[in-house]
């Protein structure tokens, strides 16, 4: 099985006034698994069924390879699609219900059978072919559902929320089963989630969407690390926000000033913004320093708050400062840690490389890394 490249060009789709999506543009490559990610209504599901074929789109272009697949019925795409409730035929066998893709294409009996075979033994359910599915469990359901999209070796894969439905220890041996398949596989895979953890697991990009279009489209590593507004930073990890003014500007970063702290910062991509500012650190990031330490940014605060979280301990800070700003710091947690506690005055800091001056929001609608990187490869092609 080879997985396709997945193009999408200036994809949209309008009910009426409302845009659902609106300019998507990006490539996906052969092989690759990327996440779209976003909250409820923010288009990644629309995006997904535009793709298989259950959505036409208002306008935009689909292609497959090179194949333009925007108006090909669903049977033809050669797109496999796993959805959150599985959609299995409840009145049909292991065996039927992962052979019934192959019946409505017509193959032949003996290499159905065959097809069959094959798929279950990827999804380790051999000997599973006569159960009924309510014999099996979420975590069997779920594979026969994914041996059902993989048995007509699609150049595609889509899964809408395929393990939304599991508790969380089986979900997190699924998102383990499921990269390793499809990496052995090379298939391509589009995940749909609002999950951000099973989205930094699983895969090699994630493309951020909201209100219909892409905010931001990374590695996991960079959309973590390196986001680019307050509401990627947001919707992935935790965050500190805080209100900043632009003191001095160079190619390392800016200068601001926090609550009348002294603060060195760094730069997210794009444009360099002048003025008033949102920094951002992440709450992992600001570690305890002692009077010898040294840190780009070290300040006095008091202990507000002090929560035990088995890993860290999370501490909400008090900063000494002209005005009043507290942070969130999250400390790995072993015997041997420091620990502190209420009313305690404490030493905090952060590297300047890891507090990031965030860029303004962009409009709900514009194309802000999509579009480029799709000109760019292809470009490049």
């Amino acid at each position: 099985m080879r997985g396709e490249r997945l193009r999408l060009e200036q994809l949209c789709k309008h009910y009426g006034s409302y845009r659902a999506v609106h300019d998507v543009s990006v490539q996906i490559e052969a092989g690759e698994f990327v996440s779209f990610l976003g909250p409820s209504g923010s288009g990644k599901t629309t995006t997904l069924m535009m793709i298989a074929g259950f959505e036409t789109p208002t306008s935009g272009q689909i292609f497959v390879g090179s194949q333009p697949i925007t108006r090909l019925p669903v049977h033809k795409r050669n797109i496999g699609v796993v959805f959150q409730s599985y959609a299995l035929f409840p009145h049909l066998s292991v065996f039927e219900n992962v052979a019934f893709a192959l019946k409505m294409r017509g193959v032949v009996d003996a290499e159905i059978r065959s097809g069959v075979t094959q798929a279950l033994d990827l999804v380790q359910l051999s000997g599973f072919e006569s159960r009924m599915p309510h014999e099996l469990s979420g975590g069997q359901q779920q594979r026969v559902a994914l041996a059902r999209s993989l048995v007509f070796r699609p150049g595609v894969v889509l899964m809408d929320e395929p393990l939304g439905a599991l508790d969380k220890q089986l979900r997190e041996h699924m998102q383990i089963e499921l990269k390793r398949l499809q990496q052995s596989l090379g298939t391509t895979v589009i995940f749909v989630t609002h999950d951000q953890s099973e989205a930094l697991t699983m895969s090699d990009r994630i493309m951020v969407m909201n209100q219909g279009g892409i905010v931001q489209m990374g590695t996991p590593e960079e959309i973590y690390e390196a986001p680019q507004t307050r509401f990627v930073a947001s919707f992935i990890g935790e965050s500190n926000f805080l209100d900043a003014k632009i003191l001095e500007a160079n190619e390392q970063g800016p200068i601001l000033d926090v609550a009348g702290l002294r603060v060195r910062a760094s730069w997210a991509a794009g444009k360099r913004q002048q003025g008033a500012g949102t920094l951002m650190v992440r709450p992992e990031k600001i570690v305890p320093l002692t009077i010898d330490s040294r840190a780009d940014n070290a300040f006095e605060g008091t202990v507000q708050e002090a929560i035990y979280w088995g890993n860290i301990i999370k501490y909400r800070i008090l900063l000494r400062a002209p005005k009043p700003v507290s942070i969130s710091a999250a400390v790995p947690y072993h015997a041997s840690s420091p620990r502190f506690h209420l009313n305690e005055t404490v030493r905090v800091g952060w590297d300047a490389r890891d507090a990031r001056l965030l860029n303004e929001e962009p409009s709900a609608h514009t194309r802000p890394d999509g579009a480029a990187e799709l000109n760019e490869r292809q470009t490049a092609a």
